[in-house]
This record gives C-alpha cells, structure tokens and sequence, in this order.
C-alpha cells in the first residue's frame, strides 16, 4: 500500500516539477520578448529625434549657408564661409544617422567588440551576484536602523 501511495506522489512530483519548468521557461521567453520590445522602441525612438533634430538643423544649415555665402560674396571675404566647414559634418553625421547606414556599422562594430575584445565590457567589481547585492542591502539597512535610533 505505501509503495502505491510513494509511487503516486512520486508521478505528482515530477508533473509538478514539469509544470514548474514550463511556467519557468513561458515566463523567461515573455520577458526576453518584453525586453526586446522595449529595446526596439527605444531605438525607434531615437531614429526618429534623429530625423526630427535633422530637419531643424537642415534648416540652419540651409540659411547659414545662403547668409554666409551671400555675405561672403559681398565682402569679398571667403573666410566667412569657414563656418560651414564643421556644421557640414555636423549635418552629414545626423544624416547618416537618420537615414544611412550608421546604426549598421555600429552594431557591427558592437558586434566585434564584444567578440575580439570582450575584457572591455567588464564591470568594475565584477557582475553582481546575489552575495553582494544582499551584503550591500544588509549594510544599508543595518544603517539606516542604526539612525534610527
């Protein structure tokens, strides 16, 4: 009768432990998907104040480089036309970066340091871990009890 009943609780338990692992694995992909939803909103949204910084700065450009242009024309002084110089690298990195291949060759640039230069990552101290985390919240808390008091 008891090997019965053991051999019983024994099936629950591994059902239960197969159920357990499956929520467990259902749980972690919705949070890679979850986090990987809000990464590419984040980067939507940096593509489009991208664009929308461009089009005010394009217009800048476009009127400093008419005054400027005129006004050198006038006076007869090319060196005032020095200033578009860096605001033209300033206008051609936005434009990349609006609508060329500059988020492309960041990734792959990424890509290849975390393959050939993986060091560089590291965090000062180390990944946190469960021990340090705990010990820095103990230290805190047996802080701010100790003013407390």
């Amino acid at each position: 009768m008891g090997f019965l009943l053991s051999k019983s609780m024994d099936a629950n338990f591994k059902k239960q432990q197969e159920f357990m692992l499956h929520n467990a694995r259902l749980q972690m992909e919705r949070q890679i998907m979850m986090q990987n939803q809000m990464r590419e909103r984040q980067m939507a949204m940096q593509i489009a104040w991208s664009r929308e910084f461009l089009k005010y700065f394009g217009t800048f450009f476009t009127v400093a480089t008419v005054g400027l242009t005129v006004g050198a024309m006038k006076r007869k002084k090319p060196a005032l036309m020095a200033p578009l110089v860096p605001l033209g690298f300033i206008f051609a990195y936005q434009m990349d970066s609006a609508y060329g291949t500059l988020i492309y060759r960041m990734r792959d640039e990424a890509q290849n340091i975390m393959t050939s230069e993986p060091d560089r990552l590291d965090l000062p101290h180390g990944t946190p871990t469960f021990n340090s985390i705990e010990k820095a919240r103990r230290a805190k808390s047996t802080l701010t009890s100790f003013l407390e008091e």
